[in-house]
């Protein structure tokens, strides 16, 4: 089985030991997930699919607007190189920092320029998947604040430090005792279009947590900037936005400000989740997509060994995800009648990519870790140009498959 990085997918046999563990109600769940999988190949033959030349990812309808998006061209060029795990980058003014999960440091870099730390965040503990994680940054005024979400020996955690003359100042807590583990840490933080920040929160290898809105786990928090609960969330004295995930990574806002998500799915399916505020996305009842109104399926979802979804980000009318277990980036773009087109760039060509950001020139960066045993930490650069226009050929009514050329230059 493919290299995961966060886990051991455990499959049938997963859901057998959950069975055993979790009494009458787990089993339950676990049968009404175990009857899903195993009616998947049924199910695939009655739902939309789009396929770029080498992927098996599937879609639903969206409302159609007209095409738009770019799509990297060229050669990608190597920004930086010999990172330590790298994790999650933010540009911050005319730079870019970068966390390093293994060590808690926070290097700073530019095209041209040599990289170098900017502070190490006290307090990291690295095991697992967990580790330095996600950053965010906010200006306000004068003054810049570095975001930073990691593990401790007690869980996970969200700090903040002043950054300026390029250090980064004394850590001030915003969240603290969230939950954590040796897997399933989520990990991801930005600021919306609202000025709230939101974190993405794994549900920790404890899938009932996922359903239970008393707990944090498995869920996407939305916070003040010093960590308080919004007046406006959907539900009333909670940072919970929105639950049912398992292992939540990648988020990004439209030109709508709609918030995107990416979940980590388990042996079945990785997800692409448009995010409704409150909405339940199913976990551990569904993985992917159910049909069930009970739970809102995911706008796309990839068989686990071609996604294993990272970072996510807009650009220009494009959801870019950061594959890890296949190796690859994928890009996804609506065609005229709303329908996702997903398209896979660089497979195998750099290892697994963790995160991926509009960068200070402009251009498309994105970080990888090389492959396992050989970590290869690094940033690369490529240009953007407007996306071809999707000419897909229809199959069956229901499938389209886009060759080759028309979807890669």
């Amino acid at each position: 089985m493919p290299y995961r990085d966060f886990e051991d997918r455990g499959g049938a046999g997963y859901m057998r030991r959950s069975m055993l563990a979790r009494g009458a109600y787990g089993a339950a769940i676990a049968l009404v997930r175990i009857s899903v999988i195993s009616l998947a190949p049924v199910l695939l033959g009655i739902m939309p699919l789009v396929v770029s030349s080498d992927t098996n990812a599937q879609s639903s309808n969206l409302p159609g607007y007209p095409d738009t998006g770019v799509m990297p061209v060229d050669t990608p060029v190597q920004i930086v190189a010999s990172l330590d795990l790298p994790w999650s980058a933010v540009p911050v003014g005319r730079e870019v920092l970068v966390s390093q999960r293994g060590t808690g440091d926070i290097v700073a870099l530019r095209p041209g320029a040599t990289s170098r730390s900017v502070g190490v965040v006290p307090g990291v503990v690295a095991r697992g998947d967990g580790g330095m994680l996600g950053l965010a940054a906010l200006a306000q005024g004068a003054e810049v604040w570095v975001y930073a979400y990691h593990s401790t020996t007690s869980g996970n955690r969200i700090v903040r430090m002043a950054y300026s003359d390029g250090v980064l100042g004394n850590v001030q807590v915003i969240l603290d005792s969230l939950p954590g583990g040796r897997g399933h840490n989520g990990g991801r933080i930005a600021f919306g279009p609202d000025g709230m920040l939101y974190a993405t929160v794994g549900e920790t290898r404890n899938p009932d947590l996922s359903q239970d809105q008393n707990s944090l786990a498995g869920k996407i928090l939305r916070m003040t900037p010093d960590g308080g609960i919004p007046a406006d969330n959907p539900i009333k004295g909670s940072l919970v936005y929105a639950f049912g995930l398992r292992n939540p990574q990648g988020l990004a806002w439209d030109e709508d400000g709609q918030l995107w998500a990416t979940d980590f799915g388990d042996d079945t399916w990785d997800e692409l989740n448009r995010i409704r505020p409150g909405g339940n996305y199913g976990w551990p009842v569904v993985e992917g997509r159910g049909g069930n109104p009970a739970y809102i399926d995911p706008v796309m979802q990839w068989h686990t060994q071609e996604m294993g979804p990272s970072g996510l980000a807009y650009v220009r009318g494009t959801l870019f995800i950061a594959g890890l277990t296949g190796e690859r980036l994928w890009s996804v773009t609506m065609d005229a009648t709303g329908n996702p087109q997903a398209r896979a760039h660089y497979v195998g060509q750099y290892g697994r990519v963790r995160d991926v950001f509009e960068g200070i020139d402009g251009k498309l960066w994105f970080v990888t870790n090389g492959r396992r045993g050989d970590p290869g930490g690094q940033i690369l650069s490529v240009t953007l140009a407007p996306a071809p226009a999707a000419r897909c050929t229809p199959t069956d009514g229901s499938a389209q498959v886009c060759p080759n050329d028309e979807v890669e230059r």
